[in-house]
Formats: structure tokens, C-alpha cells, sequence
């Protein structure tokens, strides 16, 4: 499919859960090899220390995580790095028609539904204007 994301559909669920803060679920993605995962969920959920983290770990989830918040600027260094998928997905979070087409009809459910628990805590975060911005 693509290179992001390449994770089992279990794990895309439990990911899922932990963006609705269950601590049980977050901590079996630190301790079973998905810190990434956890540190996304943090980062969307508004901690500037998980940015950070993935900022210098995973530079490729730091920029999806702000394309999720809506900055531009992380798209094209997206692109430029072959991470097509993740401009697509942030584009359906921020409910942007053509990209949740695109999940729609190539049967990508599982991205759907992050798609919608991720929409929630959009709705729900306060912005931080203290985040420091994927350049």
C-alpha cells in the first residue's frame, strides 16, 4: 500500500484508543515497540515534550502530526519525502473532502476511523501556541 502507517490493524486500533487517553493501551505501545505511536498520541493530544521527541526521532510524524494541527508548511517536505499518505490522511483530518474520498474508496476503514477519534481531539485540544513549528 504505502510506506507509512505499514503497521498490523491491531496496532492501528490500539493507536486508536490511545488517542482517546487509555493509559493501558499507551503504555503497551511504549512497552511493545511502538513508541512512535505513543509519542504521536501524546504530540496530536497537544504535548510539546512528544513533539520534540519525534522531532528527533521520527522528523517524518513530528511534520504529520502538524499537518494534522493544519500547518502548511510540513506538506511539502511530506511530499518531497515520500510520504503522500500522511499529506492525504492529515487532509481527512481536517475533514477535507477530497482526501476522505480518497480513504473512502479505496476501502481504508481503519484510517477512517483514526480519522474520526483524531477529529475529537482536535475538537478538544487547546491550541498550544508554545509548540515549536515543523520547519
Amino acid at each position: 500500500m504505502n510506506k507509512e502507517f505499514r503497521y498490523p490493524a491491531k496496532i492501528l486500533l490500539a493507536f486508536g484508543e490511545s488517542l482517546k487517553d487509555n493509559k493501558e493501551i499507551h503504555n503497551w505501545l511504549l512497552k511493545n515497540g511502538y513508541p512512535e505511536l505513543a509519542a504521536l498520541s501524546n504530540s496530536i493530544n497537544g504535548s510539546t515534550k512528544a513533539f520534540d521527541w519525534l522531532l528527533k526521532n521520527y522528523p517524518h510524524l513530528a511534520a504529520l502530526d502538524h499537518a494534522i494541527d493544519g500547518f502548511e508548511a510540513p506538506i511539502p517536505w511530506l511530499l518531497k519525502h515520500g510520504f503522500k499518505f500522511y499529506v492525504i490522511f492529515a487532509r481527512a483530518c481536517q475533514n477535507k473532502a477530497d482526501a476522505l474520498r480518497y480513504l473512502q474508496k479505496n476501502d481504508l476503514q481503519i484510517y477512517l476511523h483514526l480519522v474520526a477519534i483524531i477529529q475529537k481531539c482536535l475538537e478538544l485540544k487547546q491550541p498550544d501556541y508554545h509548540k515549536k513549528r515543523f520547519s
